[in-house]
């Protein structure tokens, strides 16, 4: 599958790649307890922060290094200028930058790719138009994980769209761009936001009414055997918000009097739960009951929030999970937000989301301390309001073990294939002289098997709690990317790595000649290349934080006093610190 070019390129690294071919190293987190520093300073954004370094003050490469390491927790990776520009302001005053910054939504994108498809602007399109239409949303992904200022939000929103799962797998929202450029632009716009307003959102979009068929859910009638539908009322509770067991704020599991986990919930109260979420359909211009064909120019139907029909709503007390009895006779729309309190407010929310946004951004085995400081930040305890999401970020990214995990040889995490190729284009400058950073996925999804908005169940791609067999499993920790890395994505991989690289153009798959695709732009790191140790040093800068071992060090520069071209040297840098350990896991 690589070009010739690439093959060439590899026979120069021969005896070399064998060394690099190592396993990924012990991936989990420990134990660095940290309980007598408080966060309070940080997390409710009093008291005095320093201002920055003096912009003529020369920056360490200790301050360059942990820059690196916090734009890699808390966005897609960013470009060596602006790490520098982190390391001069402060990661503090930059992430309150950020939070400011409004949100780069999707829908814009999906409006104007379907008006000019509408206008018959590309023909192809006009004679198939599923062609575009299937990966509108996509494009609208990368045109916006490529080019929007808020990159913290981008980042964030994607890992809330792997708690919050639907997914294009299911044909009606792919066929409909505005279901899932509406769903993640409902993330964005949330992502610095209150937890109770995203738990809302979610429950009322129109996109997971499709998914979890709670849109068109229809009151119970005995006589003719017909209930209402229990899907999305059990994962609301399991995957959005409290867990199958009780925990502790720390995240460890409460157990009874005989050593066994408490569950939350049982099927009395999913049955209870699901006569709340009865009644709600699609909104939009002629609305009615029961609707199930789109035209996917629509852009109000799952644009708006869903709305109820009190006629098909559940009547009736329900009694929900902790005793709160919902009353007989009131609007629907009021046993839902008295629903959405209840799961909002469970003890459990703090804990169960924190530590997997956690997972998500920073590490696979959260310490309880760590995850304790959170969920307290959560829940209001460093003076921001419940479900505060700015708190609860300002707690993750600034918390001791966040900074510092590198002490602990058990912290980190293997980063996702989305993670790795996207941070690649961002790092290395893919440009489009068009501005059009258009991405069908084909690549990733073929060689990686992932793709934002594309998991196979409403379950993500990998679950929280995933432990491979091996060191991992007996030490009890988690591993849950481990659960989409196998021998064929391994390679695969690393072989689009080389494609992306090598090729300069093939990290992103469009319909030629209608859509420009970007290409790589690695003048910056040829203008280094001329001393191999410089380059190196960058490189380990903006992909490995710093941490890039002597080894593998010692490999690349091997190599590289072999390759007389200045292109081809900086490429095969790449390649070689990209394919790494010490690239693939976070630590």
């Amino acid at each position: 599958m690589l070009t010739a070019r690439i093959r060439s390129i590899r026979q120069k690294l021969s005896g070399f790649n064998s060394k690099l071919v190592l396993p990924l190293k012990f991936m989990c987190v420990g134990g660095v307890l940290f309980t007598g520093i408080a966060i309070s300073g940080i997390g409710d954004g009093d008291g005095d922060i320093d201002p920055g370094i003096d912009p003529g003050e020369t920056v360490s490469d200790y301050e360059l290094n942990e820059a690196s390491r916090f734009a890699s927790q808390s966005t897609f990776g960013l470009r060596y200028e602006e790490i520098e520009k982190i390391a001069n302001k402060r990661r503090y005053l930059w992430l309150e930058e950020q939070f400011n910054i409004p949100p780069t939504l999707h829908k814009p994108i999906a409006e104007d790719l379907i008006t000019r498809q509408a206008a018959g602007e590309w023909d192809e399109f006009v004679r198939n138009p599923l062609k575009l239409r299937t990966v509108i949303h996509r494009f609208a992904w990368w045109q916006q994980t490529m080019t929007a200022e808020d990159v913290v939000r981008q980042r964030v929103a994607y890992s809330l769209s792997q708690f919050f799962v639907v997914s294009d797998r299911a044909i009606v929202l792919r066929l409909t761009p505005y279901s899932l450029t509406s769903f993640y632009d409902l993330l964005l716009e949330n992502a610095f936001g209150n937890f109770r307003d995203l738990l809302k959102g979610v429950a009322l979009s129109p996109a997971m009414g499709h998914y979890l068929s709670h849109a068109n859910n229809r009151k119970a009638n005995p006589a003719r055997n017909r209930f209402p539908d229990e899907n999305f009322a059990r994962e609301v509770m399991q995957l959005f918000s409290i867990g199958l067991y009780e925990l502790n704020i720390d995240g460890t599991l409460k157990l009874d009097a005989n050593g066994e986990p408490i569950p939350t919930y049982d099927n009395d109260d999913i049955r209870e739960m699901a006569k709340i979420f009865t009644g709600l359909t699609y909104a939009g211009e002629g609305h009615y009951w029961g609707r199930r064909y789109f035209d996917h120019t629509d852009a109000e139907v799952f644009s708006l929030p869903m709305i109820m029909y009190e006629n098909r709503h559940e009547p009736g007390e329900k009694v929900l999970i902790d005793g709160t009895v919902v009353p007989a006779g009131q609007p629907g729309m009021d046993d839902v937000e008295a629903a959405i309190d209840v799961l909002f407010n469970h003890p459990n929310v703090g804990p169960f989301f924190c530590k997997q946004l956690i997972q998500r951004l920073v590490t696979s085995n959260p310490s309880p301390e760590y995850v304790e400081r959170v969920a307290r930040a959560f829940n209001g305890e460093t003076g921001s309001p419940r479900g505060d999401m700015k708190a609860v970020l300002r707690a993750i990214f600034f918390d001791p073990e966040a900074e510092i995990g590198t002490w602990s040889q058990t912290f980190g995490r293997l980063k996702e294939p989305v993670v790795r190729m996207v941070s690649l284009a961002r790092i290395f400058n893919y440009t489009s002289d068009s501005g059009e950073y258009y991405n069908t996925g084909y690549w990733l999804e073929l060689f990686a098997k992932q793709h934002p908005l594309a998991s196979p169940s409403v379950f993500n791609f990998y679950q929280p709690d995933y432990s491979p067999v091996g060191e991992i499993l007996d030490n009890n920790m988690v591993a849950p990317e481990f659960q989409i890395t196998t021998s064929t994505t391994v390679i695969g991989i690393t072989n689009y790595i080389g494609l992306a690289i090598f090729n300069e153009n093939q990290l992103f798959h469009t319909f030629r000649p209608h859509f420009e695709v970007p290409r790589i732009d690695l003048s910056e790191y040829e203008e280094l290349a001329t001393e191999p140790d410089d380059l190196i040093k960058r490189l380990d800068i903006v992909l490995t934080q710093g941490q890039l071992s002597q080894a593998t060090k010692n490999i690349v520069k091997d190599v590289l006093d072999n390759v007389d071209d200045v292109k081809e040297r900086t490429q095969i840098a790449i390649y070689l610190i990209l394919i790494s350990p010490d690239s693939a896991v976070e630590d």
